[in-house]
């Protein structure tokens, strides 16, 4: 038994003051230990998909269906099954229908109750009772606990099981005890989620899904590159914020950044306005679908304003490039490749025509120097965008539950990439003068990520590590982005990439080595043990990069050590996947992986009760049922054991003393 300090006991015995007590504790506690191993859900890429993404988390990726067709397959009717399961969904919504059309309508609130109770019941087997109790809805937690425990048909209760019952549907809570339980379901469905980046960006409901994660008891975020860049531009970085704003428009994309966030664009308008006027802009059109509400006049205000804010943007990053000379990207200085008299880019030793050659706040002597109006602009971006109270709550979320990598139960969590040369070797980058690589770089980058937000008391230090979470954004070394350049510029201003050959196409972003390595079991079987991790036993979940399940790729790499699940929820990938996203589950009983199917609208699955059809396939097996003494948490409980242990022993032994 491991010794401790005498003054740690003493503090122990402060909690414990004697020998029942801690032992009790340890009574506790060791059960705990022989528990099945929670349900966890992996997700990756939401991409602002919000009734895709509480769909998925609604159902379990399945598993409440699942569950469903277990417990009543010989009771209930396919169709019975689905309508149970949407109303688990959607319990305020369904069940208000359902009532309606119910011929008696306390009886079937009583027959679902009783429904909700089975399955319940079930759910809960693998809870602590403690566990569960924290999870019951306030107002009615003493009652739903007695339906729960309660043993229906042993004779001495059964009148009072069935007076409980029948008092919550005269009473007329039913709905609201239906509304408790199906909830309830919810969330011990998932016992802990973890996602694998980029919350944001393309779809509209980026706020909404962090509004709702923030609900979730356990979750955990590993930062994608669309995530840093928002963490960046709420602390204050004007590259991240030009970056954030132009995205948004350039997609039609207003929905985050104007309701959920507040940003006022109205400066950037009137500064577009009178700076693009007469500026067609037509290089500037943002991606919208053709069913889109825009009229006419607000798409091409976007555009002016996309353009005004494109070319902000490429003079913000031009400074930091020269501010920060180590980060080697001085090929991205493309301002200055630029002939604006005669309208071209060299790049590359080619010369290329721009499509846009309308330059007004361009001095070509300093090509990356704002104006006095769109400094102006920056401004008043950045006080709206610091000024957030909604923004700056969720990137503080953000940042206390999330990091750029985690390692859980022997697994490790990211969602770019660890940045390799070809040889397989991992590159190395400088920082301040010393070389850094691996899971050191990894550190590394997620303490200037935090310095960037929180050192508010050092303006030089907060703008070094604003910078760095802009590089984290675009940068080739980048462990959340890991292409060797973002080619926004050229996308812009360049003819499409058709008209150029494969080799020099610059429009192309090529993918670091780390992509094609990780195919291999030695590349994978090397990352786990640069991060202390066994490679028998630990997974390396990884997003980022969609899987063209359509082209025949599978998620699952490396001989299984590796599982990449960034299925497509974000609609703009889903030709190039043929899904619409993907959950990794872990459970005790091993590795899962549903691969879902586009999700209609929340309105016709509670109205026709159409779910998501997700296709299960088992990754692999654990030779034995996994307890909770096999994870990180049953580690920290076996230590408390421990410390309990030496307690004790401090007791009998003499060296402390029992308070009673």
């Amino acid at each position: 038994m491991q010794e401790y300090d005498i003054s740690y006991l003493q503090l122990l015995a402060e909690k414990y003051p004697s020998i029942p007590a801690a032992s009790h504790e340890i009574v506790r506690l060791s059960s705990l230990l022989q528990l099945p191993k929670e349900t966890e859900h992996f997700l990756s890429d939401v991409h602002g998909e919000y009734e895709a993404f509480s769909h998925v988390i609604r159902n379990g990726a399945g598993s409440i269906r699942r569950k469903i067709g277990e417990l009543f397959a010989n009771s209930l009717t396919r169709q019975e099954q689905q309508s149970l399961a949407t109303l688990i969904y959607y319990p305020e919504e369904k069940s208000t229908l359902l009532l309606q059309d119910a011929p008696d309508p306390a009886e079937w609130s009583r027959l679902t109750l009783v429904r909700l109770i089975r399955l319940c019941r079930v759910l809960t087997s693998k809870y602590r009772r403690e566990s569960v109790r924290e999870l019951l809805p306030a107002p009615a937690a003493p009652i739903v606990e007695e339906l729960l425990e309660e043993q229906e048909h042993v004779a001495n209760k059964e009148a009072y099981y069935r007076e409980l019952l029948d008092t919550i549907v005269t009473t007329g809570s039913a709905q609201s005890f239906i509304i408790y339980l199906a909830e309830l379901i919810q969330r011990l469905a998932i016992a802990r989620l973890h996602v694998i980046g980029d919350i944001y960006d393309r779809g509209p409901g980026a706020h909404l899904i962090l509004d709702a994660l923030m609900k979730h008891r356990h979750v955990d975020i590993q930062w994608g590159n669309h995530d840093i860049l928002w963490m960046g531009a709420a602390a204050g970085s004007e590259a991240c914020i030009a970056n954030v704003v132009r995205t948004c428009l350039r997609y039609g994309n207003m929905e985050t950044l104007e309701n959920g966030y507040g940003v006022s664009l109205l400066p950037l308008a009137s500064f577009a306005i009178e700076t693009y006027g007469d500026d067609p802009c037509a290089v500037f059109i943002p991606k919208v679908s053709k069913d889109s509400s825009f009229t006419s006049q607000e798409i091409r205000l976007m555009a002016q304003m996309q353009k005004a804010i494109a070319i902000i943007q490429f003079k913000l990053e031009s400074q930091i490039i020269k501010r920060r000379p180590h980060y080697q990207m001085n090929d991205r200085l493309l301002l200055e490749k630029v002939d604006f008299a005669a309208g071209t880019l060299s790049l590359a030793g080619r010369t290329y025509p721009l499509l846009d050659q309308h330059f007004p706040t361009i001095d070509p002597v300093n090509p990356d120097e704002l104006t006095d109006a769109e400094q102006l602009v920056m401004e008043k971006l950045r006080l709206s965008f610091t000024n957030s109270k909604k923004l700056q709550e969720h990137v503080r979320f953000l940042y206390s539950q999330g990091s750029i990598y985690l390692i859980h139960d022997g697994n490790l969590l990211y969602h770019g990439c660890i940045a390799m040369n070809e040889d397989g070797s991992f590159r190395s980058f400088n920082v301040d003068g010393q070389e850094f690589s691996g899971k050191a770089f990894l550190d590394r980058v997620d303490r200037l990520a935090r310095q960037g937000y929180y050192a508010t008391d050092n303006p030089e230090q907060k703008q070094y590590g604003m910078d760095a979470m802009w590089f984290l954004w675009c940068a080739p070394q980048s462990p959340l982005f890991g292409k060797e350049k973002m080619a926004t510029f050229e996308r812009y201003f360049l003819a499409d990439s058709a008209t150029h050959d494969a080799d020099s196409d610059p429009h192309k972003e090529r993918r670091n080595a780390y992509y094609v390595l990780r195919d291999r079991e030695e590349t994978a079987c090397k990352i786990l043990a640069e991060f202390g991790l066994d490679c028998r036993t630990g997974h390396i979940i990884n997003g980022h990069v969609p899987v063209k399940v359509a082209k025949g790729e599978r998620p699952v790499k490396a001989k299984g050590k590796l599982i990449v699940i960034d299925g497509g929820f974000s609609r703009a990938y889903q030709k190039e996947t043929g899904i619409a996203g993907y959950t990794l589950i872990s459970n005790s009983q091993g590795w899962l992986l549903a691969a879902h199917q586009a999700f209609e609208s929340r309105h016709k699955a509670v109205a026709e009760e159409q779910d998501i059809d997700s296709a299960t396939e088992i990754i692999e097996s654990h030779p034995v049922r996994l307890r909770v003494r096999h994870t990180d948490q049953g580690r920290q409980i076996q230590q408390k054991i421990d410390q309990l242990q030496s307690l004790l022993s401090a007791y009998r032994t003499g060296l402390l003393k029992e308070q009673r």
